[in-house]
């Protein structure tokens, strides 16, 4: 699939915003931990995504009901869902100059139709080093899911199936898309958002604008 940026001037993607708050404190601290682990800039990227996938708990997967929603959020209490640790990648690689989107897919919410559908998120990064998009996918493995860093893109968590009308997006958005953090932002119970009031289809991605 040919990705498709929603800007063309890369500092869009190194902007902080509410949800994306690399200014905070443990955003700094973090990712400038990783960056002096690092050897050089791929080696960053691979070892800031191995963190949130592997060290920030998907809610779900835990089966807590806290709701995080600012990359800051999901760094201090170590979970969120998918929405909430996009958040947190974008932030921890924006922090150290490196261009990062939000992508998104349409998938069942099960493993069949008959159980609905939601909006899942995973994020793109330009790698300089390649001068290439890699969408990589931090959602956390667990039995089915194994996400992997891949600079072909072919590793993320869920395959999509156009036979089930699932939907891979082929943009990679500025900001994130303004239903999920409205979810995140109106629901206070994480389990019941899961399974009664995640989004099903993009309908609010409102065209980036630089100010």
């Amino acid at each position: 699939m040919k990705l498709t940026a929603e800007s063309d001037v890369r500092s869009h993607y190194l902007l902080e915003t509410e949800e994306v708050d690399y200014s905070h404190p443990l955003i700094m601290e973090k990712a400038e931990d990783l960056y002096l682990q690092s050897a050089n800039e791929v080696d960053f990227v691979r070892r800031t995504y191995s963190f949130v996938r592997d060290h920030i708990s998907h809610s779900w997967d835990i089966q807590s009901s806290r709701v995080t929603c600012k990359a800051s959020e999901a760094l201090l209490y170590k979970e969120g869902i998918c929405y909430a640790k996009s958040n947190l990648l974008s932030a921890l690689l924006r922090y150290k100059g490196i261009p990062t989107g939000f992508c998104y897919q349409r998938l069942t919410l099960g493993d069949t139709p008959d159980t609905g559908y939601c909006i899942h998120a995973l994020n793109a990064v330009y790698i300089q080093a390649m001068d290439r998009w890699v969408r990589l996918d931090a959602r956390g493995n667990k039995a089915g899911v194994d996400a992997q860093f891949s600079m072909d893109s072919k590793k993320l968590a869920f395959p999509v199936r156009e036979y089930y009308e699932e939907i891979d997006y082929p943009v990679i958005y500025v900001n994130p898309c303004p239903e999920t953090i409205a979810v995140l932002k109106e629901q206070t119970d994480c389990l019941n958002m899961c399974l009664n009031h995640l989004p099903t289809h993009l309908k609010g991605a409102a065209t980036f604008e630089a100010q």
